[in-house]
């Protein structure tokens, strides 16, 4: 039996606990039971939880010394520091060939072992810029619903954690036994795409002398970086280096965020056919979309139309 032990703190959130409980701890009529879950904590006792209510958590850090699995759901508050104690358990379970695995705000706490220097990684695409910050020698991927290294991996936000620990079941003992625990959660076995399909497209700033709304209201017309030069009467070269100063990004990049932010809506909120769509953001075809769509959010437009379309 292949033995996972869940390292929670004070105030731990139920959800990202219950994701790796609903995977490696809950038996299932007719499901071959291949894990042992167990829970510890540094100080053993009650541990209250983000649903109002403390939880009895007898174990404590000795419980990693014969973990297979060592799994953080979550870390709050994110700023929060490890403990030369917990630090210590981490790495020496680690230092023994224990998997390392993070739900959501773990990778804060595992970052600060210094196991994920040099390695990318991924956490919510709310807090993706903020682990950039904070961990500059952690390569974030922010789109990415989980990232395994084989001796550490990390998850997305809370519900990409039952990705991750799916995944995990699929690499330990075949996909038909993590397809097999994925219907009995009701659920699909793997899931397409990654994060930018759930980030909320980012606002349009102002700036830019009125540049930015002129443009985003002409979406569908065949706006080159020329013309946005043209409009500011400014030299391409210029705009290119008042967009990286002002925005961080390049005029023509701009532009193609824009587009694929006003698909997004109007996927959301209208009926339209993906060519009507196309010729309206400014993207021309169908085809065409679908490339710069995928490319940008991991899905097609068609997906993305099924799973968040405002009825």
């Amino acid at each position: 039996m292949h033995r996972v032990v869940a390292l929670v703190r004070p105030v731990q959130s139920t959800f990202e606990l219950g994701c790796a409980a609903e995977v490696f701890g809950t038996l299932r009529a007719g499901v071959p039971q291949h894990y042992e879950f167990e829970v510890c904590t540094e100080t053993p006792g009650p541990v209250p939880t983000s649903a109002g209510y403390a939880m009895s958590v007898p174990r404590g850090l000795s419980a990693l010394a014969s973990a297979d699995t060592v799994l953080i759901p979550g870390w709050t508050p994110v700023e929060a520091p490890l403990s030369a104690r917990v630090r210590r358990a981490l790495l020496r379970a680690h230092a023994r060939g224990a998997r390392l695995v993070t739900i959501c705000s773990g990778v804060f706490a595992l970052a600060r072992t210094g196991l994920l220097d040099g390695r990318s990684a991924t956490t919510h695409w709310a807090r993706a810029a903020q682990l950039r910050r904070e961990f500059p020698q952690v390569r974030v991927e922010p789109d990415a619903l989980y990232v395994d290294h084989g001796d550490v991996a990390t998850s997305a936000g809370a519900g990409a954690g039952i990705d991750l620990c799916l995944h995990l079941v699929r690499r330990d003992h075949g996909a038909a036994h993590a397809a097999l625990v994925a219907r009995h959660m009701v659920l699909p076995p793997h899931r397409d795409g990654g994060q930018a399909q759930y980030a909320p497209p980012p606002p349009s700033p102002d700036g830019l002398d009125g540049l930015l709304e002129w443009a985003g209201a002409r979406l569908g017309t065949p706006l080159s970086v020329d013309d946005l030069a043209a409009h500011l009467g400014v030299s391409p070269r210029t705009l290119a280096r008042r967009f990286a100063d002002q925005l961080g990004t390049s005029p023509g990049a701009w532009l193609l965020s824009r587009r694929v932010a006003e698909a997004r809506t109007l996927l959301e909120e209208t009926d339209l056919p993906v060519e009507s769509i196309a010729a309206r953001v400014g993207l021309t075809s169908a085809v065409n979309l679908r490339r710069r769509f995928r490319a940008r959010t991991g899905t097609t437009p068609g997906a993305y139309r099924r799973a968040f379309r405002v009825s």
